[in-house]
């Protein structure tokens, strides 16, 4: 592309195009301009919106949505003017953030490099729970986006957008494509119908099974489309999830049957609502069938441990769909490998007394991942086994946040100084956030109201979570007094590396406890919001771990800690994953 040439990026169904300025005077021109505007620094969620609103990915929409279209999205999937169109996709503000209509904001990126200008024409308020609610189904903070929700300004903001430069990516950027660039290249291989596969996941021999038999049954291309934006905590990164993708298509599928490209999304882990809109996405890039999963897009289990939505869902909210879109639903089928026959087949199909070989999700993490094994070949190709391995390290080595939570005064921190002692004995180094600690460096000059507290809690999070990400432990001591704000921070992490240890001590046996006489304080009204008199404490609600300090000692509840550790394999040491003692109480997710 040169400096005087448009870029062709018209959407394929009518959207308008967010006007991309290309000459270099121009671009200087408002760039200087923008420099007097007030800025908003964009999330990363709202960063991947930006870039997909900008180059089509998103078509018919052009904007933020304003008030007209969300209200419509959330309750009837359809925008205003009456195209499907199921996710929400806004731009919220601080509710203190003064920005009036009429007025126009730099947009910028968490570097605070510019992206884009806008042009305020609405400004309108939302609902959290409503919303929660009607677009996924729940209030449940174990899901990540509800909990990620609560920290969302409670306005929402929306007009044109003036796009002066779209987010910088260094990483694989041959792979990186607008809907315009994917629809030409798909052109050029010469087949009508063109299969999307969305993946936030690697890919192993049953899915490329099915996406081979899909594109052979409708003489068509493979469109192999990860979402490399925003995607479930805990995912496997990006970087080693796009070098599986590559590894497959460059040596085991069809170069003229195939083509990788990736996407930018921020994923909502919607389930059936995100399907049906995964599938308006990729039918802008080009793509006119589309292979929905079994429970497509979902987040896995709430707090009691059931799923959020049912496996079928979204294979039925897409179908019902489909004639309206122009996509026809493509069904992920179970298949099993058939040993003797060293070959896949549908569940549904197997000969009479087959012997089939399974692995469950589970498995992989359990049996290979977290031990260091490569997978099998009948499972994963040896390419994409080497990849993973590399990213993997056992289970024992990898990143874990030990978040203790109780009433001041409960134990917390003199159980966690223990347990850094003991850790040592196993090999596991930790580093400790306490939250009187963290209050004098990290979160100095914050105060005790709620959002004050929440911004201690997820500083903490913050910081937790990169030490876990490095393979480290992180042993936080803080109250963290609402669950919304610990799922927050459990989503920080993903599932598998927080163990959430509720000190359930008596709020009496905390008063009597309390040498610095901040209760007795609290309770004559000369300390205000203070857990557990004039502020609550939300207990959680399947904590991993419940201590009971009344009848066991510090060092006891540490070693049921360095038990449970053991039992779960983020230690090594046979001994300590010994039945625990009676009256520790434990949950295994």
């Amino acid at each position: 592309m040169t400096e005087t040439t448009k870029p062709s990026l018209i959407p394929p169904f009518g959207g308008k195009l967010i006007n991309l300025l290309i000459h270099a005077e121009a671009i200087s021109e408002r760039r200087q301009y923008a420099a007097l505007l007030r800025s908003i620094q964009l999330s990363q969620r709202a960063i991947c919106d930006l870039e997909l609103l900008a180059v089509g990915g998103f078509s018919p929409l052009d904007r933020f949505m304003g008030e007209a279209d969300f209200r419509r999205v959330v309750n009837e999937m359809r925008l205003a003017d009456g195209a499907l169109f199921p996710m929400p996709v806004t731009l919220s503000i601080p509710d203190a953030a003064d920005i009036h209509i009429g007025d126009e904001i730099a947009l910028r990126d968490e570097k605070n490099d510019l992206l884009a200008i806008m042009r305020v024409e609405e400004k309108y308020g939302w609902d959290l729970e409503d919303t929660a609610v009607r677009v996924f189904g729940s209030l449940d903070a174990r899901h990540p986006t509800v909990a990620e929700m609560y920290r969302w300004g409670r306005w929402n903001i929306s007009g044109p957008l003036e796009v002066l430069q779209l987010p910088l990516h260094y990483d694989f950027k041959l792979l990186r494509l607008s809907p315009a660039e994917v629809r030409t290249r798909l052109s050029l291989l010469g087949r009508n119908n063109i299969v999307a596969f969305q993946t936030r996941n690697p890919l192993h021999r049953v899915h490329e099974e099915l996406t081979r038999r899909a594109i052979l049954d409708h003489d068509g291309v493979l469109l192999l489309h990860p979402s490399v934006g925003m995607t479930k905590p805990g995912d496997v990164d990006h970087f080693t999830r796009v070098r599986t993708y590559r590894a497959l298509t460059e040596n085991h599928f069809d170069p003229d049957r195939v083509l990788l490209a990736l996407l930018p999304l921020a994923m909502r882990m919607g389930g059936p609502r995100e399907a049906l809109w995964h599938a308006i996405i990729r039918r802008n890039y080009g793509a006119n069938h589309f292979i929905v999963g079994r429970d497509h897009a979902g987040p896995g289990n709430n707090s009691q441990g059931t799923p959020f939505y049912g496996p079928y869902d979204a294979q039925e909210l897409v179908r019902a769909h489909q004639d309206e879109l122009g996509v026809r639903m493509i069904p992920f089928q179970e298949f099993v490998y058939l040993s003797e026959e060293g070959r896949y087949e549908e569940a549904t199909r197997l000969p009479k007394g087959a012997k089939v070989s399974r692995l469950s999700g589970t498995q992989v993490r359990e049996d290979y991942l977290n031990k260091g094994r490569l997978l099998p070949e009948w499972f994963t190709r040896p390419e994409v086994a080497a990849v993973l391995a590399e990213s993997y390290p056992p289970r024992h080595r990898q990143g874990v946040c030990l978040w203790f939570t109780g009433l001041s005064g409960a134990g917390k921190s003199t159980i966690a100084e223990v347990l850094t002692v003991m850790l040592l004995e196993y090999g596991r180094q930790s580093t400790v956030l306490d939250g009187d600690v963290v209050r004098t460096h990290l979160s100095k000059g914050l105060g005790f109201s709620k959002e004050d507290r929440d911004t201690n809690i997820r500083r903490i999070g913050f910081v937790a979570a990169e030490i876990v990400r490095h393979g480290g432990a992180a042993i936080c001591a803080a109250i963290s007094p609402y669950r919304s704000t610990r799922a927050d921070v459990r989503n920080m992490m993903g599932e598998g590396h927080f163990v959430e240890i509720f000190v359930d001590t008596p709020l009496e046996v905390c008063e009597q406890r309390d040498i610095k006489g901040m209760y007795a304080k609290a309770r004559r009204g000369e300390i205000k919001n203070f857990t557990g008199i004039d502020d609550p404490y939300e207990s959680p609600d399947n904590a991993e771990i419940v201590l009971d300090t009344v009848t066991h000692s510090p060092e006891q509840n540490a070693q049921q800690i360095i038990r449970y550790l053991a039992r779960t394999g983020l230690i090594r040491d046979i001994d300590a994953a010994r039945s625990p003692e009676p009256g520790f109480q434990s949950r295994q997710n």
